[in-house]
């Protein structure tokens, strides 16, 4: 899977683009603020509706402009293409298509274009809250289990009507009931799910990073959000009158929690910036091997500034895995000669340079 083509208008500094990028590596290459990480937001914003940058839309859309558009033309693995667009609007209103259709969801559109972002702030999936760590764990479900998507849904609701039923006291008891075991079926399943892609995540992301440093006694293991020897019904139970007290459910799958620790301690509190980026990179590139091998086609990677706080051995060895995934790369950085090294010979890489938001193909090789 790779983009053949994408049009962008409207995306903050950049004029309107029309790339045709290698379906391998593409280095994008410029001064700082040129309009580099404005592409592959772009691209975010095709497979997911939504910036990486600003959970507002505002800072987007070109000042100017009432609405932004990103058009791409998807070559899957089959031969086949598919084509999506996604427009957003100053009022919040956006509209999804998928072959001329409009697509009821964003997750229509992260199915039809899985991508893996790798940027500065990657490091917060260490550092930062267990919600980060819970999205990018679903993010890999979704994506090899077509059944983890009605499963969650599931969930949402019945945590919904829960959480409404502790505050206001709305629900009888029969309805509660009901509503507790639909919960409780729920979270059982998506804590399967979560589960077996944890035992098949766990070898793969181990010989990742053994490729790309040594870090002995690194271990990633898997808090499913209640007692692991209790069911949740009973945990439910004993915690109802806190969780009437404070207005939400403590304890299911909402809570679950990835743990990365080093010799006992929190890996984050050990690791230099420089190692926490190579964790990083070794679990988002696991998580790209494991959906290649369920859907056969592989996710785009958006690598924002790639050589930052790494010397020249981990470049080197993150651009092999990049190049070992046989997958579709689009890479940011200031200096180009950086990562004019680092490929196989066969492997077709394109240089863009973008200097004020401007992007020109300077460089396309077949060696």
């Amino acid at each position: 899977m790779s983009l053949s083509r994408v049009n962008v208008t409207a995306v903050r500094n950049l004029h309107p683009v029309t790339l045709s990028p290698s379906p391998r590596i593409n280095i994008l290459h410029g001064a700082n603020g040129s309009g580099k990480t404005s592409l592959l937001e772009a691209i975010h914003l095709l497979g997911l509706a939504r910036s990486f940058r600003s959970t507002r839309l505002l800072p987007v859309i070109q000042y100017d402009q009432p609405t932004c558009t990103v058009f791409g033309q998807v070559q899957l693995a089959d031969g086949r293409q598919t084509n999506l667009g996604v427009s957003r609007q100053r009022q919040g209103d956006f509209k999804i298509r998928i072959d001329g259709e409009n697509a009821r969801s964003a997750a229509q559109l992260a199915d039809a274009l899985p991508l893996q972002l790798i940027n500065p702030d990657s490091f917060r999936l260490l550092e930062g809250a267990p919600k980060i760590r819970r999205q990018f764990l679903d993010w890999g479900v979704f994506h090899v289990e077509p059944r983890f998507l009605p499963a969650w849904q599931r969930l949402q609701k019945a945590l919904r009507q829960r959480n409404s039923w502790l505050r206001h006291g709305t629900l009888d008891a029969a309805s509660q009931a009901a509503w507790d075991r639909e919960l409780c079926l729920a979270s059982d399943e998506i804590d399967g799910y979560r589960r077996a892609y944890i035992q098949a995540l766990k070898p793969v992301f181990e010989q990742t990073l053994s490729e790309l440093v040594e870090l002995e006694g690194l271990a990633l293991s898997y808090y499913r959000g209640w007692d692991k020897d209790r069911p949740l019904v009973d945990v439910l139970a004993s915690t109802l009158l806190r969780d009437q007290q404070i207005g939400h459910t403590q304890a299911g799958p909402q809570r679950a929690d990835l743990r990365l620790r080093l010799n006992g301690h929190n890996a984050a509190d050990i690791l230099s910036r420089g190692q926490q980026k190579l964790v990083v990179c070794a679990l988002r590139i696991a998580q790209g091997h494991l959906v290649d091998q369920a859907k056969r086609g592989q996710c785009i990677y958006l690598v924002d500034d790639l050589p930052s706080e790494l010397d020249e051995h981990h470049r080197r060895a993150l651009c092999k895995l990049l190049d070992d995934l046989n997958c579709q790369v689009f890479i940011t950085c200031v200096d180009h000669e950086l990562l004019r090294e680092g490929w196989r010979t066969d492997t077709p890489v394109a240089m863009f340079h973008v200097e004020h938001g401007s992007i020109t193909q300077t460089h396309d090789h077949q060696e």
